[in-house]
């Protein structure tokens, strides 16, 4: 199969803002047998920002976008050394393929960004894409990760979209403050009230919620592709979503 696994700030990173060296290995090692198994994988990755947040030791995320993007500018750097540090030990070659809302929208640059990651995938390297956050302004940006593991997983004719979070999937209610709130396995078809259950947003380091996740799923499920929502706080949950084990919420595609 052709994946997209989409990590999040919250999973790549611990609450002060540094890298959770642990749950990244785990990562690592486990897309990486994936990939030796025979699947193509493209990662997703947030934590740029949430990153530099914690390397330049700010108290919280900027709300301005020159900080996001001098935050994002340090965290990059930080991130992507790790990236290819970690893969590199399961032999992978990993490339950064970094975009903004005009390389998807302008139909020169979007085949551009699309002949890209084809031919890395045809020499086998695994490419992390991330939005271009320190050039990046509110005008063109993308927005959340969400909607870009969408977008990539469209733009590859991807069998599978993962979002590795930090909650099980979607819930009844928000099980943080509803005890009694039931994990709803299967979704096949989005509703309005498959969105009055989304909630707000998400981690303070991260930038997207339940609803940019539905909002993915949508796109995702309208071109042909299922999109599982599931908790990363352990990697290896990947071989049960990859192997169709009922894990998370996953979201039919309407194949009809």
């Amino acid at each position: 199969m052709r994946i997209v696994v989409k990590v999040g700030t919250s999973t790549l990173a611990h609450k002060t803002g540094n890298l959770n060296i642990r749950r990244v290995e785990q990562l690592c090692k486990v897309l990486s047998d994936l990939k030796n198994s025979g699947h193509e994988i493209i990662l997703v990755s947030s934590g740029a920002i949430g990153m530099g947040v914690g390397k330049l030791c700010l108290s919280s995320r900027p709300d301005d976008i020159p900080g996001k993007q001098a935050a994002a500018a340090v965290g990059q750097c930080e991130l992507m050394y790790t990236y290819d540090k970690l893969f590199s030990e399961y032999n992978h070659t990993v490339a950064q393929i970094l975009i903004v809302g005009l390389d998807i929208e302008n139909e020169i640059r979007n085949q551009n960004f699309k002949n890209t990651l084809f031919r890395l995938l045809e020499l086998g390297v695994l490419p992390i894409v991330n939005e271009n956050d320190t050039v990046s302004t509110a005008e063109i940006e993308i927005g959340d990760n969400d909607t870009l593991s969408a977008i990539v997983a469209v733009n590859v004719q991807a069998d599978l979209l993962i979002l590795l979070s930090d909650i099980d999937g979607l819930y009844t209610a928000d099980p943080r403050s509803n005890e009694n709130a039931e994990l709803i396995c299967e979704v096949c078809d989005i509703t309005p009230e498959i969105y009055a259950l989304a909630g707000g947003k998400g981690s303070t380091l991260g930038t997207g919620g339940m609803s940019t996740k539905i909002k993915a799923a949508e796109m995702a499920n309208s071109n042909g592709i299922d999109m599982v929502i599931a908790n990363g706080n352990a990697p290896a949950i990947l071989y049960d979503i990859v192997e169709g084990k009922n894990v998370g919420t996953k979201f039919l595609a309407d194949r009809k």
